[in-house]
This record gives structure tokens, sequence and C-alpha cells, in this order.
């Protein structure tokens, strides 16, 4: 039995705003290169966070403003299904 994505996700504790080191750190240029390669390998928001020590809106605010997709349609996530 599949169960709902968010449920694969109940047991990792996330790192919230206070948690992370970069807490209102600046973007270096390699920073946003690895958020593109991650974004481009449909990697969830959650383990992005978790790669980049940010915050999940963190990633979304950023990702936003770089004009970076983080669900590209039609593919599966998060590495190869088959």
């Amino acid at each position: 039995m599949l169960l709902p994505f968010h449920y694969y996700y109940a047991a990792v504790a996330f790192p919230t705003h206070s948690e992370t080191k970069s807490s209102g750190k600046a973007w270096t240029d390699d920073d946003v290169q690895q958020l593109r390669e991650l974004a481009a390998g449909n990697t969830p928001v959650g383990v992005m966070s978790i790669r980049l020590n940010r915050t999940e809106d963190a990633i979304r605010s950023r990702a936003h403003a770089e004009r970076i997709a983080l669900s590209p349609p039609n593919r599966p996530p998060y590495g190869d299904m088959s």
C-alpha cells in the first residue's frame, strides 16, 4: 500500500530557521548552482534544505527569485523509479 507523499517525511526532522547555521547568511554563486542542480534532479525541497543547510522557505524563496522551477512537469520524483 502506498502512503501519501507527506507520510514519508513525517519521521525526518527538517531544520527550522533557528537550527540552520546559515540563518541570514547570503547565498553564494555555488549555493545557487547547487540549488539549480538539485532542482534539475527533481529533488524534494525537504532534501534540498538538508543538503544546503537552509530552511524549506529559504529554498523556495531563492528558487523563486532565481526563476528555478522546483517541480518539473512529467518527471518521476527524485531519481529513477523503474
